[in-house]
């Protein structure tokens, strides 16, 4: 089964950016369902942004629509999650998570990475 590694958090100040990455260690990752999920201290995991296999079409949370940008380069393996204009509410740990076609979970997960955004 795949595994996912996931870089490119950190520390960044409101309305600034962040390129986070997730890079698969086999496989080729088109053939899932890719997504980003954050988690907030106390709060639920939440559904970020996705790009759905067979043709990897982008879906927005509302939260971000706008202002994140994911996309996929299949010649590296690697999905990545541009965030712009970033707001203090956007500090979460973020996941990187797959599924195959016709599954409703996500069936793999990276370890997350963290962001925080300061004022």
């Amino acid at each position: 089964q795949v595994q996912l590694v996931e870089s490119g958090g950190g520390l960044v100040q409101a309305g600034g950016s962040l390129n986070l990455s997730c890079t698969g260690s086999t496989g080729t990752l088109d053939t899932y369902s890719m997504g980003w999920l954050r988690q907030a201290p106390g709060k639920e995991r939440e559904f970020v942004a996705s790009l759905v296999s067979g043709g990897w079409r982008p879906v927005y949370a509302d939260s971000v629509k706008g202002r994140f940008i994911i996309s996929g380069d299949n010649a590296k393996n690697t999905v990545y999650l541009l965030m712009n204009s970033l707001k203090l509410e956007d500090t979460a740990v973020y996941y990187c998570a797959g599924r195959r076609p016709g599954r409703v979970e996500y069936e793999v997960w990276g370890q997350g990475t963290q962001v925080t955004v300061a004022s």
